[in-house]
């Protein structure tokens, strides 16, 4: 019997007697369903804006008109001469 008694103790920490864990509870499922509405509402307006279909990306423009493409050296030097090719994108100072 005494073995019983041990093992059936409550040795889990403090428990609330009055009760307030279930509308504690409650209240946070009401919260996060709360959140969850307004979280749908905010996504169905982002996706009202967005376009019916979107087009393919254009091909890329060449700077260079007879259709010959210009190939740098991997290490930027040119030819030599210590030189670096910079590339069109890249803002010249």
């Amino acid at each position: 019997m005494v073995t019983l008694d041990v093992l059936a103790q409550n040795n889990f920490g403090d428990t609330r007697t009055g009760g307030l864990t279930g509308p504690m509870g409650a209240l946070v499922i009401v919260l996060l369903a709360i959140a969850t509405v307004f979280l749908i509402r905010s996504m169905n307006k982002r996706l009202r804006r967005l376009p019916e279909s979107f087009d393919p990306p254009a091909p890329p423009q060449s700077e260079e008109s007879d259709g010959e493409r210009k190939v740098l050296d991997p290490t930027g030097v040119d030819g030599g001469t210590g030189a670096k090719e910079e590339s069109g994108s890249a803002p010249k100072n």
